[in-house]
């Protein structure tokens, strides 16, 4: 045993992963793809796979890509989007607070650079303006303005961070881009508004440009791709907030639907936030009433427009934010909980906009070997896993190893 020659550890299966944030990336668009010419999509997904992942509840921006990159639960990461505070009294949009590590900040403190181009979840997370090593970027215009700005990194030239020129140390570990177009577009016509095609052809382009990219300066063989949505998109033209106040009130409440930012009138009983969903929560009388919460629940569960009512007990099921109201309602397809629309649009935030589409390619990824039911609490961990890196410690989701290459057998130099 002495006489033999030392072994050399393999190395991480990447040494980059490039994390495409597309807003709002149904996993409906992955029937458009089939008709659609997108050879850069083609080519790497031939590296890997392109498949459906599924999200969290509620289906809204923030707290999805809030699991995404912590590879936590709603429940243990705590960002919420549109609920209403009682500490503060006002009711709450989208926020940013994270209660647990991101996977910027575990790339970091193992010692890798990271670059987020405007993927907001890991601003301060992580990442920050003017930090060569976690470097966050906000460049704003389309998908190819923040493309931009990954190609110029990883070309070594410096880029605008916090309004001055900065260059980064080392070429990133973790880069991710964000892009909304799709979002945008399904909140302005619905889910098949005339332009997602073109847009789709457009986030080809652009994964074109980033392979390209990575190739240029001699990475490309050892960098993997994740390219997700934080949720899908469905289209509502009826909505039945009036309906459901008067509802409430047959049963016996006052209910008011309140704007984030804004605090309820002083004799309201039942404040509604609506994103999606609409969260509804017990105050003044009726949050001392012990009959409230449950006829409150069969008054909405009876009304033609309401696809289910989730209690406590089902948000805790769905691991979703305690900070929900008692009550969440989802509508049924087609219909919003606030007003009617002047024309279609788009809505996510329920369980029929949790799917969205997910590739997975590139360097330590098998090819034709699609993950099983990946999740959004998946994602984090299995970038960690291609870096050779620790998950980030608040991380709840698994490895998706079936669809990863198995390691190499240990070589010797």
């Amino acid at each position: 045993m002495g006489d033999m020659e030392p072994v050399a550890a393999p190395g991480p299966p990447a040494d980059h992963v490039v994390l495409v944030a597309l807003d709002g990336f149904d996993a409906g668009y992955l029937d458009l793809l089939d008709d659609l010419p997108t050879p850069h999509l083609d080519a790497l997904v031939r590296r890997g796979s392109l498949t459906t992942g599924t999200g969290v509840m509620p289906s809204i921006t923030n707290p999805s890509w809030t699991s995404i990159a912590t590879g936590a639960w709603p429940d243990r990461h705590l960002n919420t989007a549109f609920w209403y505070d009682p500490a503060t009294g006002t009711a709450r949009g989208q926020q940013r607070d994270i209660a647990v590590p991101t996977i910027a900040e575990a790339v970091r403190e193992q010692g890798g650079t990271v670059l987020s181009v405007q993927w907001s979840v890991v601003q301060d997370h992580g990442t920050a303006f003017g930090d060569a090593d976690g470097l966050y970027t906000q460049p704003g215009g389309d998908c190819a303005r923040r493309v931009d700005d990954a190609v110029a990194v990883l070309r070594g030239d410096p880029v605008r961070s916090g309004g001055r020129p900065v260059r980064m140390a080392r070429l990133p570990r973790l880069l991710a881009v964000y892009c909304d177009t799709l979002d945008a577009l399904g909140h302005a016509g619905g889910d098949r508004h005339p332009q997602i095609p073109a847009a789709l052809r457009t986030i080809d382009t652009q994964v074109g440009r980033l392979v390209a990219a990575t190739k240029d300066a001699g990475i490309a063989g050892r960098t993997a791709f994740v390219l997700l949505g934080d949720h899908g998109m469905t289209t509502f033209d009826r909505g039945f907030g009036r309906a459901a106040r008067a509802a409430i009130r047959r049963a016996g409440y006052r209910a008011e639907i309140v704007r984030p930012g804004a605090s309820p009138r002083r004799r309201t009983e039942v404040v509604i936030v609506v994103g999606g969903v609409a969260s509804l929560h017990l105050v003044g009388h009726a949050a001392d009433d012990p009959a409230a919460t449950g006829t409150i629940r069969r008054a909405l569960e009876a009304l033609p427009q309401v696809r289910a009512v989730f209690g406590k007990e089902d948000q805790t099921r769905m691991r979703m934010s305690p900070r929900f109201g008692e009550l969440v309602v989802e509508p049924e397809p087609g219909w919003s909980f606030g007003p009617t629309p002047r024309r279609p649009a788009g809505r996510h935030g329920a369980t029929t906009e949790l799917e969205v589409a997910f590739a997975l390619a590139g360097a330590g990824v098998a090819p034709g070997r699609p993950p099983s039911g990946p999740r959004h609490v998946d994602v984090a961990p299995t970038v960690a896993a291609l870096l050779g890196i620790d998950p980030p410690a608040g991380a709840q989701g698994r490895v998706l190893t079936e669809a990863l290459a198995a390691p190499q057998g240990l070589s010797r130099p």
